[in-house]
């Protein structure tokens, strides 16, 4: 059965049993409890209602096509191999410098983490996800992590690109003329574990953070290719994030409209960045 259309479900918030079609938890507060009677369906997919498999093997296609779109730019060197072309991925929403400030692709910061350079980045990043993914999803619950992880790609990407514009003579920390990677908004839930653990006392949970924080932040130094503002950007935008959605009170609906909003603007970046790069991914593939 996909839609409940009577008897009771529990509050995806707070837990406690209410009617299907109740307007609102007398417990706590959320609007709709119920949504719309999909409430059960939602939570069979897990605790982050299906969105972690849904970014997995969305980042898989974007890998698969962006490898298709340009053949025979196939990068298959070092820890390059099967890389997509600089051009594809200019096509699909790569963010950075180059495209933000040369093209006005301003939108690619919502597009870019959706990519990746190489198989062993999609690889790792997917990995590193559903190992941090699931107790974000139990602190703050499915729509929070969403909101959460959209916002800390958005900073993570901004940060690259304005350092990388205003500072790219920097080494190490001078941001990405292009690049892509779910690791910003890895980072951000890495963030608002931290914000958790302060918020709630565990130290257990911001120790857990801390750590990965810093191992990130070394691999990053010493390993050529990373783009390190992305990182400091999106773990900054995880935890300020955090601050305005409190993981000790319960979801509300203004949560779940604004996580349904994060996706409705990713997929609309999507069809801008494919409308607005198709002319001069053309023109780049025609003149080799």
């Amino acid at each position: 059965m996909l839609r409940q259309k009577w008897g009771s479900l529990v509050c995806p918030s707070c837990g406690t049993l209410v009617g299907v079609n109740d307007p609102r938890c007398l417990n706590c507060g959320r609007w709709n409890p119920g949504m719309w009677g999909f409430g059960p369906l939602f939570t069979r997919l897990g605790r982050d209602m299906g969105f972690v498999p849904f970014v997995m093997g969305a980042c898989i296609v974007m890998y698969c096509a962006s490898l298709l779109a340009d053949r025979n730019g196939i990068g298959i060197g070092g820890l390059s191999f099967l890389s997509p072309s600089g051009v594809s991925l200019f096509l699909f929403g790569a963010s950075g410098s180059v495209p933000v400030f040369g093209y006005g692709r301003w939108w690619t910061v919502l597009t870019a983490g959706w990519l990746h350079g190489s198989l062993i980045h999609i690889g790792f990043n997917l990995m590193s996800l559903r190992n941090v993914a699931d107790p974000v999803a139990e602190f703050y619950g499915a729509n929070r992590m969403v909101i959460i992880y959209t916002f800390s790609g958005v900073t993570g990407f901004l940060a690259s690109s304005v350092f990388n514009h205003y500072l790219g003579y920097l080494p190490l920390i001078h941001g990405g003329r292009m690049t892509v990677g779910a690791s910003a908004s890895i980072c951000g839930l890495i963030g608002s574990l931290f914000y958790y653990g302060k918020r709630a006392g565990s130290r257990g949970v911001s120790e857990q953070a801390k750590q990965w924080g810093i191992m990130i932040l070394i691999f990053g130094f010493f390993v050529a290719g990373i783009d390190n503002w992305a990182h400091l950007g999106g773990f900054a935008g995880g935890y300020v994030c955090s601050k305005f959605l409190d993981p000790l009170r319960p979801e509300r609906m203004d949560h779940f409209l604004g996580a349904i909003a994060c996706i409705a603007l990713t997929a609309v970046a999507f069809a801008m960045s494919i409308v607005y790069g198709w002319p001069l991914f053309h023109e780049a593939i025609g003149g080799r």
